[in-house]
């Protein structure tokens, strides 16, 4: 069986393609979208979604959320003394979705499509295959987050449609895709993004606008790991209210003082304008490599929770001077394309006749050397040979030459980037190949680029004269560990222990319910608190029905409290 993932900053969810149509698979819970957060509980307990979201204010020593902004980086994250990396929190909220889609369909889910934003490196997107493998998924395909959504638009509508846009604005990352279907193929003619914008950096804002009007008493300083995550959740709760009203509260209890500030969406835009006009650059870049107008665009498609923000859904209006299509929900396209992508991947009849082609989202080329005007030697200057948003598969060949009158050998860099110096990009690899004693500029080296969409890059060097030759072939997984590596890291994973799914939704009640003792003063307090040892008690009893009915009141008056939940 295989499902189609999508790995989110904030959010997760796992879809199914069956009967001809996508499916969201709901976890343990009942919902569709499992929050992106892991918790260790005092006794090593590792909690994943709900129950984690929850603690992160209570627990934030104990918490991590929004580690996807760490795939590929070297940087661990800390849970009391336990060192992870932001790859084995993934895989955790990774095995969490396989186990709820095991459960649901009732047999075993061996095979994942996941997607990552359009704009991750070779590292990233390492990192997140890697984070598949260690959650005993096999990883069919990485696909890039607009593509499952143009996918899912596209199956959607089953029609050829002019270039539209994908606007995927998430909890953590920004992606652009201009997408064109037509005759059964869906091909994306660009993209763009920015991987450290999101939905966080909005709460980040809404954090620095209230600390702004909270003067003397009311004061509050974010050095407070605990505060700056109560505070974090206030804002996300204001962000969330300001999307149906012109005015919202932002409200935390802190040291036994309920602090309150109304928040004008005004005010919010203005705050919040340097974020805006981020969103610009990625835009005119997906415009300027497809070659595409605005007024060549069918529509404007909206995707990623964070566009149902109003001064987003403003910005893109006035971008392109018409209402965006939110007619798919933001949240779950990304999820229902990678299943359409695991179906194809499946074979399934109901897909025979859709294709898909995608886009080299970065620009890949080796180091190289230039001479100026006075003849000095400049070295570690890109040259580019696959240039981003070339269509994929592609296959380029470029021409050097040596630099050095009677050079023994030419060592070639491939490089992953933008950046005129290859000291600012990424680097793949590295590779060699001796060439025969000859004045410098005579010998002829060819340098062949193949890149196929599933991250597969063969990089070939010739030398015409002698016929002598050389390949590296880079792929996903090329410097990832070996497979001992792999399985002792599993293991490890493995060995934690895991709070059991049957109790996952006590773990989810307990969690809300403490989170909201510390939010509210007074009485309600009070009654969370005899709300808490009551649940405690029912739960040390081991009587499901029991249990379910304790459960399902405290989540009644939970919600009368503070409103319906949100994810």
């Amino acid at each position: 069986m295989i499902v189609g993932i999508d790995l989110g900053t904030t959010n997760s969810a796992v879809a199914i393609w069956r009967d001809g149509a996508a499916s969201l698979i709901p976890n343990s819970l009942g919902d569709v979208l499992t929050p992106s957060a892991v918790s260790m509980t005092e006794d090593g307990t590792i909690l994943v979604g709900v129950a984690a979201r929850d603690r992160q204010s209570t627990h934030p020593a104990l918490t991590a959320t929004a580690f996807k902004r760490l795939m590929g980086a070297q940087k661990p994250v800390m849970l009391g003394r336990t060192r992870f990396s932001a790859e084995e929190l993934s895989a955790l909220v990774l095995r969490s979705l396989k186990a709820d889609a095991e459960a649901y369909l009732g047999e075993p889910v061996e095979s994942a499509v996941i997607t990552v934003p359009a704009y991750f490196n070779d590292r990233q997107r390492k990192a997140t295959r890697r984070a598949g493998e260690l959650a005993g998924l096999r990883v069919e395909r990485l696909l890039n987050e607009p593509t499952a959504a143009a996918l899912a638009h596209g199956i959607h509508q089953r029609e050829d449609k002019e270039p539209f846009l994908v606007f995927d604005l998430g909890g953590g990352t920004f992606d652009v895709s201009i997408v064109e279907i037509f005759d059964g193929i869906i091909e994306v003619r660009a993209s763009a993004g920015d991987n450290r914008l999101g939905g966080e950096d909005f709460n980040d804002v809404m954090v620095e606008l209230v600390r702004g009007q909270l003067k003397g008493v009311d004061a509050l300083p974010l050095s407070n790991s605990e505060l700056r995550e109560i505070m974090r959740a206030a804002a996300e709760r204001t962000r969330r209210g300001l999307t149906e009203a012109d005015t919202a509260p932002f409200s935390l209890v802190w040291k036994g003082r309920e602090i309150r500030r109304d928040v004008r969406a005004d005010a919010f835009a203005e705050a919040a304008a340097g974020l805006i006009a981020r969103l610009r650059e990625p835009v005119l870049r997906s415009m300027r490599d497809s070659g595409i107008r605005t007024e060549q665009l069918s529509e404007v498609i909206l995707v990623g929770g964070a566009t149902r923000m109003p001064i987003v859904r403003r910005a893109v209006t006035r971008m392109f001077g018409r209402f965006p299509n939110a007619s798919i929900d933001p949240d779950h396209a990304v999820a229902m394309g990678a299943a359409v992508q695991a179906g194809l991947k499946a074979r399934d009849s109901a897909l025979e006749e859709i294709r898909l082609t995608d886009v080299c989202p970065f620009t890949l080329g080796v180091d190289t050397v230039e001479f100026d005007r006075l003849g000095r030697m400049h070295s570690g200057v890109f040259c580019p040979i696959i240039e981003r948003n070339t269509v994929i598969p592609a296959s380029r060949v470029h021409v050097f030459s040596t630099v050095r009158d009677n050079q023994p050998v030419v060592e070639f860099g491939v490089y992953q980037g933008e950046a005129r110096q290859v000291d600012a990009n990424v680097k793949l690899g590295q590779l060699s190949i001796p060439v025969p004693p000859r004045p410098a500029g005579t010998v002829r080296i060819d340098c062949r680029f193949s890149y196929d969409v599933s991250g597969l890059l063969e990089v070939d060097l010739t030398i015409p004269e002698t016929g002598a030759s050389k390949q590296l072939v880079i792929c996903d997984d090329a410097d990832a560990p070996d497979d001992a590596a792999i399985a002792a890291r599993r293991e490890v994973l493995a060995a934690l222990k895991v709070h059991p799914r049957e109790d996952a939704a006590n773990a989810a009640t307990l969690a809300r319910a403490e989170r909201c003792y510390e939010a509210f003063l007074g009485e309600r307090r009070d009654h969370i608190g005899q709300m808490i040892i009551g649940f405690e008690g029912v739960l040390q009893k081991q009587d499901p029905k029991q249990i379910k009915e304790a459960r399902d009141e405290i989540e009644r008056q939970l919600d009368a409290l503070e409103g319906e939940r949100f994810l």
